[in-house]
């Protein structure tokens, strides 16, 4: 495999979120050739060669873009003095100002991991929770360390469940869900001697109220009281799945107006007393020297 190739399977085992950036097309004069490819993570860096520095600075930025909503990108990369190119839906066009004149089209893919479900319980609810949860793509969590999960379901109906609600609630999994009656799930959180902040993230009654009988309709009323916590919460499909992480800094080259990402590598300058960053050092040393 590519270095590429293996660092996206290394993100993907990690469960970390990533765009694979592949060239689709190339218009001479330019550097990058149909074929080449990168990944770019959520913190903007990037690993593979999709261009020079102006393509590739566009790049990131639109790849973190297709991060917060989860949708494929077909990116077109034109020269300053090119003939319109109009956008469409699935498609977006930046403004190469950078000296080579050539053109290119990059195909953007969000990889996202699966949410993440901690399944406490071997009992007929517990199995139907598990089950049900990976049809509707949720990964089930393989032991009950609960590190990453979105949310934990406590089916044990009786066993352990103090130990796997505190497991969960020290793992920062936003909500916790326990399958009991009122009366006895207000009891077990009662004994925990949980803070305020703790109690809020745990239904002591899991599920939504659709008159649910069976082991399977319980699961299928814990799991749409799931979603829906998981939706009402999240501001990007990323937000279900990976630990909210601060935004890379942007900023706009006064000199070839092109969207920047902020980063130790970014040309930088101070200018009576205001910061400016640039695509590249060209840029700034003729901002500089205006």
């Amino acid at each position: 495999m590519s270095s590429v190739a293996e660092k996206a399977a290394d993100l993907a085992r990690a469960r970390r979120p990533f765009v694979h950036a592949t060239v689709v097309r190339a218009q001479e004069p330019t550097s990058a050739r149909p074929g080449d490819d990168a990944v770019i993570l959520d913190d903007g860096s990037i690993e593979g060669f999709v261009g020079g520095v102006c393509a590739e600075s566009s790049v990131r930025a639109a790849a973190l873009d297709t991060l917060k909503d989860g949708n494929t990108l077909l990116l077109r990369v034109l020269p300053d003095d090119a003939a319109g190119f109009p956008e469409t839906p699935g498609a977006l066009v930046v403004v190469n100002p950078c000296h080579s004149g050539g053109a290119i089209e990059i195909f953007l893919r969000p990889v996202l991991p699966k949410p993440l479900l901690g399944v406490v319980g071997s009992t007929p609810i517990g199995r139907a929770v598990a089950s049900l949860a990976e049809f509707l793509d949720f990964e089930v969590a393989p032991d009950s360390s609960f590190e990453g999960a979105a949310a934990v379901v406590v089916a044990g109906l009786g066993r352990d469940e103090e130990k796997a609600i505190r497991a969960a609630l020290d793992a920062s999994v936003p909500y916790v869900a326990l399958v009991a009656s009122h009366k006895r799930g207000a009891v077990v959180l009662d004994g925990m001697g949980l803070t305020e902040d703790e109690r809020a993230r745990v239904r002591p009654h899991a599920g939504l109220d659709i008159g649910a009988r069976t082991p399977k309709e319980i699961a299928l009323s814990i799991l749409a009281e799931v979603v829906r916590e998981l939706r009402a919460n999240a501001t990007s499909p990323d937000d279900m799945v990976h630990p909210k992480e601060p935004s890379p800094r942007q900023a706009v080259d006064p000199v070839c107006g092109m969207t920047v990402l902020i980063d130790d590598d970014t040309p930088h300058a101070v200018v009576d007393g205001q910061d400016y960053w640039f695509c590249r050092v060209g840029c700034r040393d003729s901002f500089v020297a205006a």
